[in-house]
């Protein structure tokens, strides 16, 4: 009797990684998880080491292989956070620090210390922007390029490669300098339309060293994710890894785009299965809203369209919140009362859970029909790490009105709640926009990553943006995405689409309140009042900018 046969699924997060031994149906049979250091040496400045993420890449992935031989993995996908890794010319890590560590050689994909060099690119309103909603990120990479370029002309002089964190994960598994076409394409303004790098736009932006020997700092090849890479792993990082030496070794995806991947091919009962309908919400520390078309659709504020930066054939419209869960963990523990729940819990495992099993008691002891008029008088706007989308704003910050003298738990599972609320408004707001520039109409939203776990964040998103809303069963759809890559490359499906759809696995569906309805239009009006007053504030203060 043959052997069974695995992929492995490795996803670098912002503040771990990840692997999953993965079978041919989707199905996650082992997985471990280590830690990453991040170096914060200034506000707004997030570090990281390649040495140190590939260490604990290697770490996860003998972990879960240890109860099976190393021939039974027939290949390994990567996906990772969209991060800057610098390397010199000898191959050795080059420091993005004003420490001139060169451990610290990685720009983690949150570090905003080039909203300058954003605003300068966007300035030159380049035809290359319209692929980006109009506007780099200062979380993309031709930003932190020409920052570095600025203010570490010794890193950007005597860089050898530059790489997404998910494209040097492949070129550390093979010594192959591979480009996926979902990096370059959504982060590093690469033309896909044409397949080749715009040297105009480069040139215009001040980063006409990037041309030099023909791209080869910024990658000269380029395949569609879940493509064979070189000739698999090297003698060095199988022994590294504790796998074979050749084994296939995928193209990489963005760690966000990876859960569309694993997610896109879900199923259940009632719900329509054209990939091309779904919104996938990738939900963790940041939130990415994905979604795939046939056609092309430009929609200001938001990413893309991307061709093939998934799937061949299809384009990405990517939305996005900065924080999420990260702005959900920053109210609760900035809260008074976080303490003694902390405490009276045993810690802070079980406190959300706690939280959203008290919401419905305090409405039922106030009389209300459903626990979301709790905040009937009060109103988020979420962004306090500035807006990704729809509004493309770094400068946006948080606003909350309706603030009391009442203090407590009951208190501080209100202002959850607000906040919960608010973040399904801004995903509402994305798919709004979506709609103003034509894009056919959703029919159902997916979900994966850590606040998929939330059922309160499901509710609220299946009420505010009146879609039923799919979770899969299997809740580790990143690390199935990552294995989806390797078993593509394998050759184990004829497509990846294919290879997506049969690893992707049956979900649970959670439908919209419609007694909640009218409630959260009003409500939604309020939240975009709440944007169009805080730039009233900036006039006021700040005419002369204005």
């Amino acid at each position: 009797m043959p052997s069974r046969q695995y992929f492995i699924g490795v996803d670098v997060g912002t503040g771990s990684a990840r692997a999953a031994l993965v079978n041919t149906k989707g199905q996650v049979e082992h997985q471990a998880v280590e830690k990453i250091k991040t170096w914060t040496p200034d506000p707004e400045f997030y570090e990281q080491s390649s040495n140190d993420i590939w260490r604990a890449v290697c770490t996860v992935v003998k972990h879960v292989i240890s109860n099976i031989t190393r021939a039974q993995v027939k290949g390994i996908g990567f996906d990772a956070t969209c991060s800057l890794v610098l390397i010199d010319k000898n191959g050795h890590p080059l420091t993005v620090s004003k420490t001139s560590v060169d451990e610290q050689n990685v720009i983690l994909w949150m570090d905003h210390r080039a909203a300058e060099e954003a605003d300068q690119i966007n300035a030159t309103a380049h035809p290359i922007l319209k692929y980006v909603g109009g506007k780099v990120s200062l979380e993309m990479q031709m930003p932190k390029l020409l920052w570095l370029k600025r203010y570490l002309p010794y890193s950007f002089n005597n860089l050898g490669r530059a790489f997404d964190l998910p494209d040097y994960l492949t070129w550390r598994a093979t010594g192959v300098d591979t480009r996926s076409l979902c990096s370059v394409v959504c982060k590093w303004n690469y033309d896909a339309e044409e397949n080749k790098w715009n040297a105009d736009f480069l040139r215009s932006i001040d980063l006409e060293e990037l041309t030099h020997s023909n791209f080869s700092i910024i990658g000269n090849h380029m395949e569609s994710p879940g493509k064979p890479v070189g000739s698999g792993l090297t003698k060095l990082a199988a022994e590294e890894l504790g796998l074979l030496p050749g084994t296939m070794v995928s193209t990489s995806l963005i760690d966000a785009h990876a859960g569309i991947l694993g997610t896109l091919g879900c199923q259940a009962e009632d719900i329509d299965e054209d990939i091309t309908t779904r919104m996938a919400l990738i939900a963790g520390t940041s939130t990415c809203h994905m979604s795939l078309t046939k056609s092309i659709c430009f929609a200001k504020g938001i990413w893309g369209p991307y061709k093939s930066a998934v799937l061949p054939g299809y384009y990405l419209n990517e939305g996005g919140q900065s924080i999420a869960g990260h702005l959900l963990d920053h109210i609760l523990k900035s809260h008074d009362s976080y303490a003694t729940l902390k405490d009276k819990l045993g810690g802070d495992k079980y406190i959300y859970q706690h939280l959203n099993q008290l919401l419905p008691n305090i409405a039922a002891s106030q009389g209300l029909p459903d626990m979301a008029y709790l905040t009937q008088d009060v109103h988020v706007w979420p962004d306090l790490h500035g807006n990704r989308s729809p509004v493309a704003d770094p400068t946006l910050r948080g606003m909350i009105t309706g603030l009391d003298m009442a203090r407590g738990v009951e208190s501080l599972a209100i202002i959850y709640l607000a906040f919960v609320q608010a973040l399904a408004y801004g995903s509402r707001h994305i798919i709004e926009n979506l709609y103003l520039y034509k894009r056919p109409q959703f029919k159902s939203m997916l979900f994966c990553g850590g606040l998929s776990k939330n059922p309160l964040y499901l509710q609220c998103h299946a009420d505010i943006c009146n879609l039923p809303c799919l979770v899969p069963y299997e809740e580790e759809m990143v690390l199935v995405g990552a294995a989806t890559l390797a078993a593509a490359a394998f050759g184990q499906y004829n497509s990846l689409e294919a290879a997506a759809k049969a690893m992707s696995g049956m979900g649970r569906v959670i439908k919209p309140n419609e007694k909640t309805h009218e409630l959260h239009d009003r409500k939604y009006k309020v939240f975009l009042k709440l944007m169009e007053n805080q730039y009233e504030y900036r006039r006021i203060m700040h005419p002369d900018s204005a």
